[in-house]
């Protein structure tokens, strides 16, 4: 009877000291790592150290830069880059501002959309087809999460700010290519 306990205790010892073999490995190679790290940073290009040495930034309202949203979006809405950028790959965010009567027909994103409503009143509904009685209307401080590919429609009554963000490349696809602003320029050429 003492004999298997004393297999166990032997093993356990066994057993914990092969963990912490394993822990100062690791340990030691954390620290070859941190060592290499300057002459990793040094050899970095500038947008990665700039990347790397990122500082807290704060905007205040004043402080976006309001552009026209992208050709593939409705004429009237305007657009302000918060943080990264939505053509690349990484995460960004980005304000939209969206005037009264505002509407982007049935489309999808190729990853996950995040929306919060920063102002006014947003109606999203889900479906391939315009059906504003799907529509729910999300009021300020709502968030609406939609996982990529998921096909869905905005519009809004009164003026209203919006804050995307999610994983880019950014994009938008429209159930009916007819909707897209984007071929309505090619059509008029």
């Amino acid at each position: 009877m003492k004999r298997p306990i004393l297999l166990a205790l032997a093993s356990l010892v066994l057993l914990v000291g092969a963990a912490l073999a394993i822990a100062d490995d690791a340990a030691k190679s954390a620290a070859k790592s941190n060592a290499a790290a300057p002459a990793a940073a040094a050899a970095a290009t500038p947008a990665q150290a700039a990347a790397s040495t990122a500082e807290h930034r704060t905007f205040l309202p004043g402080d976006f830069k309001w552009v026209d949203a992208p050709a593939g979006l409705p004429k009237g809405a305007k657009m302000a880059v918060i943080h990264g950028d939505p053509s690349a790959p990484g995460l960004f965010a980005m304000r939209a501002t969206l005037p009264a009567g505002y509407k982007v027909p049935p489309h999808f994103h190729p990853a996950d959309e995040n929306v919060t409503v920063i102002s006014g009143e947003l109606y999203m509904g889900m479906g391939d087809t315009w059906d504003e009685s799907k529509g729910h209307a999300l009021p300020q401080g709502s968030v609406s999460i939609m996982p990529a590919g998921s096909h869905h429609f905005a519009w809004s009554k009164v003026e209203t700010v919006i804050q995307i963000h999610a994983m880019g490349p950014w994009g938008i696809t429209y159930v009916n290519p007819q909707d897209d602003p984007r071929n309505a320029k090619q059509a008029t050429k």
